[in-house]
C-alpha cells in the first residue's frame, strides 16, 4: 500500500533544506529521476500502473493531487505540497495526478529505468493483474 514518506528537514533561517539518499530515505535503489511541470489547469497527469517498479513521487513546488485508483474503482487521495513528504507508490498501483497549482513541479524518482513494456496503460488489465 502507499504511503507518506517524511523526508529529512534541516531548519535554517537562511532557507531549509531537505535531502534523500539511496536505500535509506527512499526504500530502493533510484535508477531514473523525472519531472512534470507547465501542467495546464485541469488537466492530469499519470493513468497507469507500473508492473515492478516503485515510485516515489513529491511535490517540489507548488501543489497537486495522486489519486490511487483500487481494481475495486474505490479511490484513495493524496495533497502533496510539501518538498520534505514524498509518496511512495508501490507496483501495481493505478494512480494519476491532477488538480496541479500554478507552476507546480512534480518530481518522481523511480526504481527502474525507463520501459514502454513496464507500464501498465488499460485499466482493465490493471483490475485483472490486481485482482484486489
Amino acid at each position: 500500500m502507499e504511503k507518506i514518506i517524511n523526508l529529512p528537514k534541516i531548519l535554517d533561517e537562511r532557507g531549509n533544506l531537505t535531502f534523500m539518499e539511496n536505500c535509506k530515505q527512499i526504500p530502493f535503489e533510484i535508477k531514473r529521476v523525472f519531472w512534470t511541470y507547465d501542467v495546464p489547469g485541469g488537466e492530469q497527469r499519470g493513468g497507469h500502473a507500473y508492473y515492478n517498479q516503485l515510485e516515489v513521487v513529491i511535490a517540489l513546488s507548488g501543489s497537486f493531487d495522486v489519486v490511487i485508483t483500487l481494481s475495486n474503482g474505490q479511490e484513495r487521495r493524496y495533497h502533496l505540497n510539501r518538498s520534505y513528504n514524498g509518496l511512495l507508490i508501490p507496483a501495481l498501483t493505478w494512480r494519476h495526478l491532477e488538480n496541479f497549482s500554478t507552476n507546480s513541479l512534480s518530481f518522481h524518482l523511480s526504481s527502474g529505468i525507463f520501459s514502454e513494456n513496464e507500464y501498465i496503460r488499460d485499466y482493465e488489465l490493471y483490475r485483472q493483474l490486481a485482482g484486489e
